[in-house]
């Protein structure tokens, strides 16, 4: 890897889980996690920009010589090994890839740095006695926005009072992973004023008499492309709108704006994938549709079904976190199959669900 070391650092996609993995995991101690870190292949490419077919061709060609190399390792499709599904941070290779990057990767937190020496903000008051995985710079810009008389502040897009307090963009993004989120509860809106600005969402509208009708959100692009095609035929859906996976709970205050231009709110449908992410994304959706008056997120049970029997046997690994408990209560009549599905520790892609299959059958109704 030495000799490759350049070329490596200039590498989109490398570039970005490395960044990802220490932002989410900073300089503690491996054996803090039970699994290695890892990101969805396509998610990746998206974050990293990587879109035309040239640049996923050169992205995979890469992934492959890093996985001979033992800096990565790849998960891929069954039976379709040169299909990626995602990259895996493997412990042994933290270290050479903290190396590499080490002229952008923040320092740790100074061993000298006295803590106790600075005057914390009330929610940074824990870092007199407990150690932070953060770097000691971070959290005294932070700590000097919390003490300025912020309750004036107006509410602003995240990447506007990032690059405020920090000089980039991008840096309070990173940060929404650590435990000054996760675990001591800092707020985005009520401490630091700012909030996540979605992406708009992109949608289809239904045809000539499919105003009165549900609308559909779809997880991911090729699914949502084989649904317009089949409500082009069929009057089935008002609208056909693409959640573009994790992005949807973020962006689910945007149906106001399809609702606008249909007439009125309407029973909101979801299809996604079947793994723990794939249900967790349109709960939370439905969690803040209900804060913003709008209808809740509901399970369109055809497509889970047909997904649940065109998947029998086909199912594929799933290496991410295990499920909650209560994840799969959303599907109701089908969350004991799923929770089968989860315990067996697979997951079913919706492609499953694919045009050769609607466009031959005409029973969704």
């Amino acid at each position: 890897m030495n000799g490759d070391a350049g070329r490596w650092r200039s590498c989109l996609w490398l570039h970005t889980l490395v960044f990802a993995w220490h932002n989410a995991r900073g300089y503690a101690a491996t054996f803090h996690f039970q699994r290695p870190f890892s990101r969805d292949w396509e998610d990746l490419l998206k974050t990293a920009g990587l879109i035309s077919a040239e640049a996923r061709h050169e992205a995979a060609r890469d992934a492959m010589a890093l996985q001979a190399a033992g800096v990565v390792d790849l998960k891929t499709a069954k039976y379709r090994p040169y299909q990626i599904e995602r990259v895996i941070v493997p412990f042994g290779a933290e270290e050479r890839l903290r190396a590499l990057f080490s002229h952008e990767l923040p320092g740790p937190p100074e061993p000298k740095f006295d803590f106790a020496s600075v005057k914390w903000a009330s929610q940074l008051n824990f870092l007199v006695s407990e150690t932070a995985t953060i770097a000691p710079d971070d959290l005294l810009k932070l700590n000097d926005f919390l003490l300025t008389e912020r309750h004036r502040r107006p509410l602003v897009p995240i990447k506007e009072r990032s690059l405020e307090i920090f000089g980039d963009e991008k840096r309070l993004d990173a940060l929404l992973s650590t435990s000054l989120f996760r675990r001591r509860g800092l707020d985005l809106v009520k401490d630091l004023k700012c909030e996540i600005i979605g992406e708009p969402l992109a949608w289809n509208r239904g045809p000539s008499g499919a105003t009165s009708k549900p609308i559909i959100v779809i997880e991911n692009a090729a699914t949502w492309h084989s649904y317009c095609r089949l409500n082009s035929e069929r009057v089935l859906f008002g609208a056909v709108v693409y959640g573009c996976g994790n992005r949807f709970a973020d962006s689910v205050h945007y149906l106001t704006d399809i609702f606008a231009e249909l007439g009125g709110p309407c029973q909101t449908l979801y299809f996604g994938d079947l793994d723990p992410q794939g249900l967790l994304i349109p709960q939370e959706a439905s969690g803040r549709a209900q804060a913003n008056g709008l209808p809740t997120i509901e399970p369109h049970y055809w497509s889970y079904r047909q997904l649940l029997r065109l998947g029998m046997g086909r199912a594929q690994p799933w290496d991410g976190e295990p499920a909650a408990a209560t994840l799969c209560d959303w599907l109701g009549e089908l969350a004991e199959p799923v929770r089968t599905l989860f315990a067996a520790n697979h997951r079913l892609a919706q492609e499953h669900v694919g045009w050769e299959f609607l466009q031959n059958h005409r029973d969704m109704e």
